[in-house]
């Protein structure tokens, strides 16, 4: 069952899209202003956040603005009386993935819930994991507080590692992701993965990046640490 939450301030539309949504087995936990709803963002996982423009005590551009700075991917879908193309694109710059004007169609308001909990958010500022950051407005990864100096091919394959991790990457995603049709000769991206672990693992006491053998490389919290 997807978990949702829906930040909204009017009671009687929260109210609705909660009984709706559970009919189509999505659970809604709902939040009537932005302080309480970016407090259970920051304590809960949802897969989709459902998030009001004009909110008490934080509005939804700021709701969003953190979360994305803080490095959370969970997409959102914006739900707002404005339809200028001004509010959507300050919606869009603050870190939402969709947008649906009211009032809307509880059918479509479901099916945009269920593409986007297929993917996530591709609007965050900040990707983490242990104490890797990469800061991705400015372009600068640390580690323990460290500066970490990086090749722009070392960057790119960081950046497409830690958007996927846990996970694996194949050797071939990630020479596609990079180069495009253009692959290099078989060892390009050998001595590139040999330089960023140099720059992320050597000098410190836990190694973060990972062959997984037969499916790629992975970024990946040791066992006994949490990840970021």
């Amino acid at each position: 069952m997807l978990n949702t939450l829906l930040i909204e301030d009017d009671l009687d539309l929260a109210e609705t899209v909660v009984q709706y949504l559970a009919l189509e087995q999505i659970q809604c936990d709902h939040a009537s202003n932005g302080v309480a709803g970016l407090h259970l963002l920051n304590n809960h996982h949802f897969d989709v956040v459902l998030l009001d423009l004009n909110l008490p005590r934080m509005d939804g551009l700021s709701v969003c603005s953190a979360l994305r700075k803080d490095g959370n991917d969970t997409p959102i879908l914006m739900l707002t009386a404005l339809d200028q193309l001004s509010d959507k694109l300050a919606g869009f710059d603050a870190g939402t993935d969709d947008y649906l004007v009211k009032p809307f169609e509880m059918e479509e308001l479901v099916v945009r819930i269920e593409a986007l909990s297929r993917r996530r958010s591709g609007q965050v500022q900040k990707l983490s994991c242990a104490d890797l950051i990469l800061n991705l407005n400015e372009k600068t990864a640390t580690r323990s507080g460290q500066a970490l100096r990086l090749s722009p091919i070392g960057w790119k394959i960081l950046e497409l590692l830690m958007r996927a991790s846990p996970n694996t990457i194949s050797r071939d995603m990630l020479e596609s992701s990079i180069w495009g049709d253009e692959t290099p000769d078989s060892n390009s991206l050998k001595v590139h993965l040999f330089n960023l672990r140099k720059a992320v693992d050597t000098p410190f006491n836990q190694p973060l990046i990972h062959t997984i053998q037969g499916q790629g490389f992975a970024i990946k919290v040791p066992t006994n640490e949490k990840k970021a």
